[in-house]
Order: structure tokens, then sequence, then C-alpha cells
């Protein structure tokens, strides 16, 4: 008997859902897909802005790359032409001496 009345329940139950689950979809779509579209909206805006953040840190540090490597450029040139000035100051110097 107990099982019986189990079976019932579990029936009843079952058969309460399959109709009310649809009932309150057709209530709670309506009501839930402005603030889905609104979440959707955030997200795709906070998205596009992370793009635009990341952009424009790539940029910066593209800036400093070339900053270094000019300045690198610049003080390796600078040493070679005082290398260059020293050495033909110097055969100057011991051809006139």
């Amino acid at each position: 008997m107990a099982q019986s009345n189990d079976l019932l329940k579990g029936t009843a139950i079952g058969i309460g859902l399959t109709v009310l689950v649809p009932v309150a979809l057709a209530i709670i779509v309506p009501i839930a897909r402005p603030m889905v579209r609104a979440a959707v909206k955030a997200g795709i805006g906070a998205y596009e802005r992370s793009r635009e953040v990341v952009e424009e840190f790539g940029e910066s540090v593209d800036d400093v790359r070339a900053e270094v490597q000019q300045e690198l450029f610049d003080l390796r040139h600078t040493k070679e032409g005082v290398k260059v000035a020293k050495k033909a100051s110097t055969t100057r110097a011991k051809a006139a001496g």
C-alpha cells in the first residue's frame, strides 16, 4: 500500500509539473527577457571597453620599446663615434710626433 501511495504521489507531481512549467515559463519569459537583454548589453559594453584598454596598453608598450631601442641605437653609435674619433686623434698624434 505504501508503495502505491508513493507511486501515486510521484505521478501527480510529474503531471502537475508538466502542466505548470509551460505556464510558469510563459509568465517568466516576458519579465526576464528585458533583464537578460540588459545583462548581455552590459557584457558586450564591458568586452568592447576592455579591448580598447588592452589596445591602448599595447600601444604604450610598443612606444616604450621603440624609445628604448632608439636610446640603445644612439648609445651604440655614440660610443663607436667616440672610439673612432679617439683612434683618429691618436693616429694623427703619432704621425705628427
